[in-house]
């Protein structure tokens, strides 16, 4: 018999992805005549990864031992490379981690799928915050947990505290954030957080259970206006924080990230040993020896950012200026507008009119909002303002 399940998912792809296409075959619709499409749909980045990657990763090949490079890692991941990201983590952020609290994985998602096995049984409720990525939805549910999710301070997306003491209930196990955030951009504040992690201490002893903090961050070395993302591992002892280097160093097709487990927690080792059982049922089976062994070298730079800062500043001016309502992001590469009208689907099926690929924020649990993705080249987002200017002066 097939699986009920995954069939019933078919009806639910994703959307970003769905509009991405649609955009390539708006730009091809006529191949003698290619058009330009402005595609806010997908986040992947658009700056090339740092040179010193690539150097490092040919040095590898030409110079380590190719049943290394090339074979299984230890299912724990290497020992050296573990170390190294530990370090960096603990350099740059004050924090006391051991190479034995880090298991490399395929991305956050791969970090994400450990995470929520570790600390839930099948039953359990993980909670989130609107807006979320969508995809938190089909990584929750074979886990056998439920996802719930808090409803947004939409003044400006940091966490709406009486909101949250309404839904956690003892039956959550664990939250899971995602800062800076995707959809919004908005980024958790150190006051934020602290509000949070006594909030989590003091419902651990109404509860009589611990609830551990997931901690999805491949934005945070995203940040703008010379600012640092607050590492949010240093506020609270129960958190896994779930890394890719897909975003800081461009890297999203080589799936290279990890989970770190906060040694504040008392038993960060043995968590990390656990993982390596959770990959025995889930088939991860460790990330590339390669990807490992280059990320290691390489995890203190990131890629030219600072675009992304210059696509923002030149989309949130523009769009403020034309009246709709944004709060400004704090990192990503992505933004949040207000629809100008209450269907976020329709505002979204109009602006393809205008040849602008934009992303209804429904499936992200805010209806009404629109998501832009600007990862993508400074003199196409100028480009595209005029398109945004003719649509919304038109339309609206």
């Amino acid at each position: 018999m097939i699986s009920e399940l995954f069939k019933s998912m078919l009806s639910t792809k994703s959307v970003i992805r769905e509009l991405s296409e649609k955009a390539a075959r708006m730009a091809m619709a006529d191949p003698a005549h290619p058009i330009e499409i402005y595609d806010y749909s997908l986040g992947n980045p658009s700056v090339p990864a740092p040179a010193a990657v690539n150097e490092k990763m040919i040095e590898i090949l030409r110079n380590e031992d190719p049943l290394l490079v090339h074979g299984y890692s230890p299912s724990l991941g290497i020992p050296s490379v573990k170390e190294k990201i530990a370090a960096s983590l603990n350099r740059r952020f004050g924090m006391n981690y051991r190479g034995t609290d880090i298991f490399p994985t395929s991305g956050a998602a791969g970090a994400l799928a450990h995470a929520f096995r570790l600390v839930t049984e099948p039953g359990d409720t993980i909670l989130t915050f609107a807006p979320y990525f969508p995809e938190y939805g089909p990584y929750i549910v074979p886990t056998g947990c439920f996802l719930k999710a808090v409803p947004p301070d939409t003044e400006n997306f940091q966490i709406d505290f009486d909101a949250l003491d309404e839904a956690l209930t003892p039956d959550v196990t664990a939250l899971l954030i995602n800062t800076p955030n995707n959809p919004s951009g908005a980024m958790y504040s150190e006051e934020t957080l602290v509000r949070l992690a006594s909030f989590l201490l003091f419902k651990e002893v109404e509860f009589g259970h611990e609830i551990w903090l997931i901690s999805d961050e491949p934005y945070r070395e995203i940040v703008f206006d010379g600012k640092k993302a607050p590492y949010v591992s240093s506020f609270y002892p129960r958190t896994l924080s779930c890394y890719s280097f897909s975003k800081s160093l461009s890297l999203p097709g080589e799936r290279i990230g990890y989970l770190a487990v906060n040694p504040a927690c008392g038993y960060s080792e043995m968590l990390v040993q656990m993982c390596g059982q959770i990959s025995r049922g889930i088939g991860h089976n460790c990330p590339s020896a390669l990807m490992q062994l280059t990320v290691a070298e390489t995890c203190d730079l990131t890629s030219d950012i600072s675009v992304y800062e210059a696509n923002m500043n030149l989309l949130y001016d523009a769009l403020t200026d034309l009246g709709l309502e944004i709060v400004r992001p704090g990192g990503t590469f992505y933004m949040m507008p207000k629809c100008p009208e209450p269907d976020s689907n329709l505002f979204s099926l109009k602006a393809l009119r205008y040849n602008l690929v934009l992303v209804p924020c429904d499936s992200f649990a805010l209806p009404g909002y629109f998501r832009i993705a600007y990862c993508t080249d400074t003199a196409k987002v100028e480009r595209s303002l005029d398109a945004f200017r003719k649509f919304i002066r038109t339309e609206y």
